[in-house]
């Protein structure tokens, strides 16, 4: 008799629950600020460079305490420990323009081969990583490397595919 109650009771509290229904609100992902992406990301960059680009690129203007509808462009700088990019923004949201500066990052690995083979006895300083971008043209990437052999120093640039300049 026992079990009849409690099966009784068990259909009583099952056929009171119902299916939960849940609706997420609707997620826009704006593809405006691609062609930064594109033209500044490489597989092999620093994952804090890739974060900070990625804020830049997803950052909405029209949010900002800044935004008014008078201005043509904004200005903006975001900024992480060891660098900063300033970016220029239309009043779309559109990124007109970058200047990005990092200090010691993760060199890649192209970089990293053509300055160890060209000098292969010297040691890694200091670097540093510049990004220009401007939208419609390809982005101009620099590294200024800063070696060292003993007491001799040597500073040297050379781009994102590993050619000296």
């Amino acid at each position: 008799m026992k079990k009849i109650i409690y099966f009784i009771i068990t259909i009583g509290f099952i056929s009171q629950i119902n299916a939960q229904e849940i609706k997420l609100p609707e997620v826009v992902i704006s593809a405006v600020n691609y062609k930064y992406l594109n033209a500044v990301n490489t597989e092999d960059s620093d994952p804090a460079i890739k974060r900070l680009e990625q804020e830049v690129a997803f950052y909405n203007i029209k949010d900002s305490d800044l935004y008014e509808d008078e201005y043509d462009t904004y200005m903006i700088e975001f900024y992480i420990p060891d660098g900063r990019i300033v970016a220029a923004y239309d009043k779309d949201g559109n990124i007109l323009r970058t200047i990005e500066k990092f200090k010691s990052v993760k060199l890649p690995k192209d970089v990293r081969d053509a300055v160890f083979t060209r000098f292969p006895n010297w040691t890694l300083d200091k670097d540093a990583y510049f990004v220009n971008f401007e939208n419609n043209k390809e982005a101009k990437k620099v590294y200024k490397i800063k070696l060292r052999n003993g007491n001799e120093v040597m500073r040297i640039k050379i781009d994102a595919e590993g050619n000296f300049m």
